[in-house]
């Protein structure tokens, strides 16, 4: 098989697996906020502990690399979302506090688990080159499937409850997978992965970097909605248009993202990714406009498609025999803080909740200091 085919069967599996996983998950994201206040009669502190309970499969993403002793890669990707699919269907059924946790858990193991492997796959089987452009076509397929399912649960919401609603979303991604799991894009001519966890200290700049993007970016998930929500008095319908909003402009912004991190290479883009988060979290912090806050929210999702250059920078250092454990090495050290920060954050939100998105101003700050490092390592890398 050459290599173009390859890639191009790789490509189609990831590209069904993206969008019935992106169907499910989107679903429950839009649902979620709404159906915890509603429904489960949630506070901050509540959001909290199930936010952090949410990040305890990332935090345990290592452990994909013994599953690949069990399981070849694209099957457990395959698996993976259909677990995903199974933990939105269920949501709906348990409104507490404990049973949403649950769920999330469930839909949780299958979410991270389905990134790792689809992070690998990506950068296994593309080369430097081909490898942001892939990425940013997949977030654009992720930001136009956002769009629909925005649109289909502002129609649907019209005459269907939430039960239904996340069982339609969750059982979406259950049959995507099952069509996966009868297929195979792999060859077998690549570099076999190690199946067991590789730390390395040329490494270094990726684990952090990474570290502290999961810290930063779980503020936003756990929290940017929250507010737009208690606050502002967003509905479910607010919520679905400026999710639509925001992937109208990510649809066509990701795949100029792409190509900027080919021409201006990781440290130029992850710079301006970190300066403008350090201007939208003292905005999130202080502004008291419904309509400043969602446009910072739209800000925010366009600034966090600068990441993909942490993976590119990672795969220009990386042995390619690392690429799985990278990821999944990586998909950990991202939940360390995150795991604890939902949970950190709910309880600062009780005190004043401008603290919560101060403290993502600090971690933005930091995450620009270290990224000045990132030319250097490579021109070592490359003598070496």
């Amino acid at each position: 098989m050459n290599a173009e085919h390859r890639s191009r069967n790789m490509y189609l599996f990831l590209f069904v697996l993206v969008v019935v996983s992106t169907v499910a998950f989107q679903g429950w994201r839009i649902l979620l906020n709404n159906f915890a206040v509603e429904e489960g009669g949630f506070s901050g502190l509540d959001m909290g502990i199930v936010q952090s309970v949410r990040e305890v499969p990332g935090f345990l993403a290592l452990l994909a690399v013994y599953l690949l002793l069990l399981v070849r890669e694209h099957r457990l990707a395959a698996l993976s979302v259909m677990i995903l699919g199974a933990g939105v269907a269920a949501a709906g059924l348990f409104p507490s506090v404990w049973g949403i946790a649950a769920t999330t858990l469930v839909m949780s193991f299958g979410f991270h688990y389905f990134e790792t492997m689809n992070q690998s796959l990506t950068l296994q089987y593309f080369d430097k080159a081909e490898t942001p452009l892939v990425l940013g076509r997949l977030r654009s397929v992720m930001a136009l499937t956002n769009i629909l399912v925005g649109g289909a649960v502002y129609v649907l919401a019209r005459w269907m409850g939430f039960e239904e609603l996340f069982a339609l979303m969750g059982g979406v991604a259950v049959v995507g997978g099952l069509w996966a799991l009868t297929r195979d894009p792999t060859s077998k001519n690549l570099p076999p992965q190690h199946k067991k966890m590789i730390l390395r200290s040329r490494y270094w700049l990726f684990y952090v970097l990474t570290f502290l993007a999961g810290a930063r970016r779980q503020i936003f998930v756990a929290f940017a909605v929250f507010l737009l929500v208690q606050k502002f008095q967003y509905s479910v319908q607010d919520i679905i248009v400026l999710f639509v909003c925001n992937n109208v402009i990510n649809y066509f912004a990701n795949p100029l993202i792409a190509r900027a991190v080919n021409r201006f290479g990781e440290r130029k883009v992850l710079s301006l990714e970190y300066l403008s988060l350090v201007a939208v979290f003292t905005a999130y912090a202080f502004t008291d406009s419904a309509w400043v806050a969602g446009g910072l929210y739209v800000a925010d999702n366009i600034v966090f498609n600068f990441s993909m250059a942490i993976k590119t920078f990672y795969q220009k250092i990386a042995d390619p025999r690392d690429i799985a454990s990278g990821m999944a090495v990586g998909f950990t050290i991202n939940h360390i803080a995150a795991v604890v920060v939902p949970f950190m954050g709910g309880l600062a939100w009780m005190a004043d909740y401008r603290i919560v998105f101060l403290g993502a101003v600090v971690l933005s700050l930091a995450s620009l200091v270290c990224v000045q490092f990132m030319d250097g390592q490579l021109r070592s890398l490359s003598r070496d």
